[in-house]
């Protein structure tokens, strides 16, 4: 989890209700989100940058913070100044994992029900919401990442490290295993040996390394990291947003079903994109390739003026 001290000064009370974390959402020119404290959002050209906001402490995940998270996402789904999220933590760390005082610590004497809950308020930013988030996702390591930090990395659909980054899974380290769903996560993405051995030996490892075994896509120097990420989300901007969409639920989806389940289950997830696309992007690549002879689309999105 943490490899540094990380302490809440003031006491958190986890009694929290699932409708405080369904903050009103936000449009473009209204008033603010429920962000600005633990988390910060900041909009430039269809990018929502969203920072996780406790730098003394690493952005270490405590109970507050997964609260203001949950309103954030669930703000920036309907929010059009949105249409790509990146997820960053401050200063020199992503995030060093689960604060131990302001998240476990807090949870530990509470009920069996009331310690699940709080458990339900962090899963529900991290990966629940994440691994089918309606608008692609970026994460941009910028620095530490440790434990419980790696679910929500894995859960964007993109990452992109610095390649001076310092990644861990330090849980072996002090007797306790990747628990939450971190083991799931890893697994997903990176080969069995290699996921086995940072979960067993607890070694820290850089960006290079993270991007050389699937834990990321790309690792970058740390001067180029933002503007890296800048290009891939106006890539991603300049995509059909419904084919966008469907796309990545098609992928994820699939990559759970049998052959003939995932046959069926595409085919009526194209028939379904046919239906709601509001750009009618497959009509419009169609004519601009085979009648206007206007594209490749190997080479590049169908034009979108039109």
């Amino acid at each position: 989890m943490v490899p540094f001290p990380a302490h809440e000064p003031g006491a958190v009370n986890p009694k929290l209700c699932m409708e405080e974390l369904m903050m009103t959402s936000t449009k473009s020119g209204s008033s603010p989100g429920p962000w600005g404290k633990n988390v910060l959002v900041e909009f430039e050209d269809g990018i929502a940058w969203v920072t996780m906001n406790r730098p003394e402490k690493r952005n270490a995940i405590n109970v507050e913070l997964a609260k203001e998270m949950v309103g954030v996402v669930d703000a920036l789904e309907v929010d059009d100044r949105c249409g790509v999220m990146v997820l960053t933590g401050a200063g020199d760390a992503f995030s060093a994992g689960m604060d131990l005082k302001g998240y476990f610590q807090a949870s530990d004497n509470l009920s069996d029900v009331e310690r699940m809950r709080v458990y339900r308020i962090n899963g529900t930013w991290q990966w629940r919401r994440l691994l089918h988030y309606p608008k692609p996702t970026i994460a941009m390591v910028n620095g530490w990442c440790f434990g419980g930090a790696f679910t929500p990395m894995c859960a964007c659909d993109l990452a992109i490290a610095a390649e001076e980054a310092t990644f861990g899974l330090s849980e072996i380290n002090w007797g306790i295993i990747p628990a939450g769903i971190v083991s799931k996560a890893v697994a997903v993405l990176v080969r069995q040996r290699e996921a086995l051995y940072y979960v067993m030996t607890g070694e820290t490892f850089n960006g290079v390394k993270a991007a050389s075994i699937g834990l990321v896509n790309e690792a970058v120097p740390k001067a180029r990291l933002r503007e890296r990420t800048r290009e891939l989300a106006k890539t991603l901007l300049g995509k059909n947003p419904a084919a966008l969409r469907a796309a990545k639920d098609a992928f994820k989806m699939s990559s759970e079903m049998t052959w003939e389940q995932a046959a069926d289950y595409l085919g009526a997830k194209s028939d379904q994109l046919q239906f709601i696309d509001p750009e009618r992007g497959r009509v419009q690549g169609m004519k601009q390739f085979l009648d206007e002879k206007s594209y490749r689309p190997g080479l590049g999105a169908y034009r979108r003026d039109k």
